[in-house]
Formats: structure tokens, C-alpha cells, sequence
């Protein structure tokens, strides 16, 4: 048997207890479920009315209630009841209707923005950040597929569509090129120029014009124009001619940088050998800083001009002389030589780099050809030579006001 715990006195029977007890007519007795015994120990539980539905509008919230304030909420003050433990508010019906507040949606996240654009950016980025820090010619030759240029410029005046071909340096120069023919007491010779201004000025060998009382211009279109002489300089075999009532929309050759150029660069020469106007040729840089010895005579200007065009330009390079007898009078220079096929009328033409810039004036090439020697010996041997760009550049100020010869 279950000891009791309870104190004698503590739960009063009775019909004095139904009157002294104000609780009692709030739990009116339960009867009895089943036949199973009940504890005579413990009181009653409370009867429970099943609670009326109460229609309410959304977002409202309904606490049970018994119809009574202060302790008299329905489930008492058990721990199971509807207020567990906490005080029922007073009511005024049977239902406490606590108006709830609306609770604000929460904000739709953004969308996330496509990446799209921002690794194609960064993708232009890194192909930039290649090209500064040193990796300009690979950079070009894995987006293009073609072979790198020479690095002795950073000017691209060939067509991105050929760019690192003859073809392309070809197009892109040959209008700038010109054939010259100088006339004397003694003959004619043919050279060649290149434009370096729109107002018509040529650099041309000093030895294409030397002497010369005629001087005529063949553009590429095929117009012919008069020519005068701007100035000379016979110690670089240098001389800047003018055209006479220049044509406008004259192409420009660019200059470009010929210390930048290597032993083994490709290069492209074009000239008018022979008349043979706009020749194209090409090959390599053979050597550079090669000592070249020409002639300063006028007269030798004038030897050449007899030969009506297949005059040979007489020089000297490592203590043998080519082309004939330099004479007395002679001037050295710095020569870029190349395998790039030069004949007589290249003389004063452009040595060209695979970017589209001039880097040096041809003014000298030997050829097997001689007096006693048959005509089908005769041509380039793959041994010429330019003076670079860099010298022109630093003399033309000089040429401009006259010449050294002046």
C-alpha cells in the first residue's frame, strides 16, 4: 500500500469544508470513468467542458479561457494547465482575443549578378598584365598564331590579318617606297627613296643623286613628279630630295628603332633594281655594326650613272674592294648587313622589319658581276649592306638645313 503523506487536518471532509471552500464550486465533481479504484487519498480532478469554437480573423490569437478572472482559468494552476505555471489574464468572455501583429515578409534576396561579364574581364586583364610585364611578343604570337615580330619597335604599321609576313610588310610599306631616276652630262641611274613626310620629303642614298641635274620621282601609283635636293651628307652617303608640287595623301613611311634589331631578325627590302619598280625581297640580319666604305667622289655618282642603270656602287668592307675602285676620297660607316637580295637600283631603298618599320636604307650590295664576266653571273650574292635608321634619324636635322656637304 502507498504511504500517505498527508497531515491530519489538512484536507477537511464535509459539508463544512463545501462551505468554507470558495474554490469548490468552480471544480464541480468528475465522475467517475471507469471502475478502477481511486486514490480516497487524493481529491478529485476537475472536470473539463469541452471549449466552443471561436471564428476569429487571421493572425489573431485565442487563449481558452473558463468565463472567470483571477485563478479560475481552466487547468488550475497544474503544471499541465493552459497557462503553465503563469497568471490567467482577466477575461471578459469565455475567449481572450489578443490581436497579433503582422510580421513583415522578408526581402526577396538580389539576384546574383552574372559572372559572365566579369571573367571576360578579367581575362582582358591578365592578357594586359602579360603584355607589361615583358610578354608582349609572346602574348601576340599565342593570340594571333603567328611568329612574333622583331622587337626593335613597338609601332605595328602591317595589317593585324598578316601581320609577321612578307605579304603584309609588302602592303603595308610599299607605297611609301619610291624609284628615282637621276640624270647627268655623263647618263641616268636608277635608286630608290622613301617617303618620310607628307609635304614630299625622300632619303635616297647620297651616291643615287650625286651629280645628278635631273631628278625624277615614280610613285607607286605610277605618277611622276620633279624632284629637288634638300641637302646632302656624303660621309653617310645620305641625301634628302624634295618633290616639286607634292601630291596630297602622300603614305608616310614609319621610322623605327634600329638598335632594337637582332642578328637573325627576318627582314624584308623593297626597291626598284633594274627599274623593276616596288621589288620585294626578304631574308635575315646577317651582322650588325659592320664597317662599310664607300666612296665621297662626285664623279663616282657620275661613273655609275653611265652604266644607264646597272652601274655598280663601288665599295670596300674588310679590306677588299667590290664593285670597282672606291677611289681616294672615302667615308666608314656602321652597316646592317643582310642575306635579303639586293641589286643595283636598291641602292637608297628600305630595309624593312616584319612590323612595318623602315630600320635602315640600303646603300650597298656586291654582285659577282664583272667586265669579263657573262651576264648570267651577274645578280646579289646575298651580301648587302644598310645604314640604320638611327643615323638617318640623327642627320636628317642636318640634311634639312643643307647638308654636311653644304
Amino acid at each position: 500500500m502507498t504511504e500517505s503523506f498527508r497531515r491530519s487536518g489538512e484536507y477537511p471532509q464535509g459539508d463544512d469544508h463545501q462551505a468554507t471552500d470558495p474554490m469548490r464550486g468552480a471544480y464541480p465533481q468528475q465522475q467517475p470513468v471507469s471502475s478502477s479504484p481511486v486514490n480516497p487519498e487524493w481529491p478529485p480532478p476537475p472536470a473539463y467542458e469541452p471549449v466552443a469554437p471561436v471564428a476569429v480573423d487571421p493572425g489573431t490569437t485565442v487563449w481558452p479561457g473558463s468565463g472567470q478572472g483571477g485563478d479560475g482559468g481552466a487547468g488550475g494552476h497544474g503544471a499541465g494547465g493552459a497557462y503553465a505555471g503563469y497568471p490567467e489574464p482577466d477575461a471578459v468572455s469565455s475567449t481572450a482575443v489578443l490581436q497579433a501583429q503582422p510580421v513583415p515578409a522578408a526581402p526577396a534576396p538580389a539576384p546574383k549578378k552574372r559572372a559572365k561579364g566579369t571573367i571576360a574581364l578579367l581575362a582582358a586583364v591578365a592578357i594586359v598584365a602579360a603584355a607589361i610585364g615583358g610578354g608582349t611578343a609572346y602574348g601576340i604570337q599565342e593570340l594571333t598564331g603567328k611568329d612574333t615580330a622583331s622587337s626593335s619597335t613597338s609601332t605595328t604599321v602591317v595589317p593585324a590579318a598578316k601581320k609577321g609576313t612578307v605579304a603584309g610588310v609588302a602592303q603595308a610599306v610599299s607605297p611609301s617606297i619610291v624609284e628615282i631616276s637621276a640624270t647627268s652630262n655623263a647618263g641616268s641611274s636608277t635608286g630608290s627613296g622613301v617617303i618620310i613626310s607628307s609635304s614630299g620629303e625622300i632619303v635616297t642614298n647620297n651616291h643615287v643623286i650625286s651629280g645628278a641635274s635631273e631628278i625624277k620621282v615614280q610613285l607607286s601609283s605610277g605618277k611622276s613628279y620633279t624632284a629637288k635636293v634638300v641637302g646632302t651628307d656624303s660621309k653617310k652617303d645620305l641625301a634628302l630630295i624634295k618633290l616639286k608640287n607634292a601630291p596630297s595623301g602622300l603614305k608616310v613611311a614609319t621610322l623605327g628603332n634600329s638598335d632594337g634589331v637582332q642578328v637573325g631578325d627576318d627582314v624584308v627590302a623593297i626597291g626598284s633594281p633594274e627599274g623593276l619598280t616596288g621589288t620585294v625581297t626578304s631574308g635575315i640580319v646577317s651582322a650588325l655594326n659592320r664597317d662599310v666604305t664607300v666612296s665621297t667622289d662626285e664623279s663616282q655618282g657620275q661613273q655609275q650613272q653611265q652604266g644607264g642603270g646597272s652601274g655598280q656602287w663601288p665599295f670596300s668592307f674588310g679590306g677588299q674592294q667590290f664593285n670597282g675602285d672606291t677611289g681616294s676620297s672615302t667615308t666608314t660607316y656602321k652597316a646592317i648587313q643582310t642575306d635579303a637580295s639586293l641589286n643595283p637600283g636598291n641602292s637608297g631603298g628600305a630595309l624593312i622589319d616584319m612590323n612595318g618599320n623602315i630600320v635602315g636604307i640600303n646603300s650597298a650590295m656586291y654582285s659577282a658581276a664583272n667586265s669579263s664576266s657573262s651576264s648570267s653571273s651577274a645578280g646579289s650574292v646575298g651580301l648587302g649592306f644598310a645604314i640604320p635608321i638611327n643615323t638617318v634619324k640623327s642627320d636628317l636635322a642636318s640634311l634639312r638645313a643643307g647638308g654636311s656637304d653644304s
